[in-house]
């Protein structure tokens, strides 16, 4: 607790029986002058401990006063449930006594950068930005005050590497796909994909170089468009034995999941997804990340960053847990069942 003024520390020293005088000289004078020395010196001493316990939290309440005082920016892409699930896990985790200003770009990135070059004017100590729009908004427009990143998949892909900016990785890491693929299904070694060259050429290349480590064969058909979907899945399937669908807004469509889940099915084919909602539609199994998890990650690389002198670490932190799903009934219409060590892995079923 703070000292408020000298007023009340004179009048917490005088219920000992002594007066203060001044702020620099103090003078000790005892009420009742038949007080023997012993009892005066025995006073003395009580009254400069008492100052010194004063001082002392005073320089305690200084430093949680600071910490109080701590600004953290939050802004956000878009006003959606996960955002807010992921925002509300990081203040668990983050600062201390922080305070945290939210702000909402509302899916424009125009707006975030403007929203952007507020919080540069601000006394912001950091800025925490959740989704993509929210993260290149603050690429641009703030280049002096740490930027930490969430909610994004590949970041590396949208180059959030600038010197002040780092954040938390939304996606599984690709060996550790593929370690868990080889857990549940270990007879498995042809794997396919579709991807869009234009948006995850590099991605499926890392992962092909992953999966020939992993004793995989990874096969990759590149589409240029939705309209190129069927023919390749048709051909990727004759080839396969099990479907790894990874994120790609050109493959991946309202319409095209549905048609990739049940096209594979009909050919007794897996799918592995990255999301639940996968899963309850029919895939096999599917890895994630809980959004939850994402915040609470992201919360302790803040506190890491803003207790360390602001040192940001040069790559995305991966997210230590992660979401296992399975649907067993897709399991038992392609024949297959887990062992209850397995099953023990499991978050949620369908």
């Amino acid at each position: 607790m703070m000292l408020k003024d000298s007023t009340s520390f004179s009048s917490a020293i005088r219920s000992s029986g002594f007066e203060v005088r001044g702020s620099e000289n103090i003078e000790l004078r005892t009420a009742n002058p038949r007080t023997s020395r012993a009892t005066i010196a025995g006073r003395s001493f009580v009254a400069w401990a008492v100052m010194g316990l004063v001082w002392l939290l005073g320089l305690c309440s200084l430093c949680v006063s600071e910490s109080a005082a701590m600004d953290i920016a939050i802004l956000q892409s878009s006003n959606i449930p996960a955002y807010h699930e992921a925002v509300a896990a990081l203040k668990a985790t983050g600062p201390i006594g922080a305070i945290y200003t939210e702000y909402d770009a509302q899916g424009d990135l125009e707006l975030g950068k403007k929203l952007a070059r507020k919080l540069r004017a601000s006394n912001a100590s950091l800025v925490v930005a959740v989704g993509l729009k929210a993260a290149l908004a603050a690429k641009v427009e703030i280049v002096d005050v740490p930027i930490v990143y969430m909610m994004i998949l590949d970041p590396l892909k949208h180059q959030l590497t600038a010197a002040n900016m780092t954040g938390t990785l939304l996606e599984v890491p690709l060996e550790r796909q593929l370690k868990i693929m080889r857990t549940f299904l270990p007879a498995l070694h042809r794997i396919g994909t579709l991807y869009d060259p234009a948006k995850t050429s590099s991605r499926v290349k890392e992962a092909e170089q992953q999966a020939t480590l992993s004793d995989f064969q990874l096969k990759g058909l590149p589409v240029e468009s939705e309209k190129d979907v069927p023919q390749q899945l048709r051909t990727l399937l004759s080839d396969v034995e099990a479907l790894w669908l990874m994120p790609d807004s050109t493959v991946l469509t309202n319409e095209s999941v549905r048609f990739m889940l049940e096209s594979a099915l009909a050919r007794q084919i897996p799918v592995i997804g990255f999301s639940p909602e996968f899963t309850r539609l029919g895939a096999l199994l599917s890895l994630s990340v809980n959004y939850g998890d994402v915040g609470r990650e992201t919360g302790l690389l803040v506190k890491r960053i803003l207790d360390e002198e602001r040192l940001l670490p040069l790559n995305p932190v991966p997210i230590e847990r992660l979401k296992i799903t399975v649907n067993l009934k897709t399991a038992k219409f392609l024949g297959m069942t887990f062992p209850k060590e397995l099953m023990s892995l499991v978050d949620e079923t369908y």
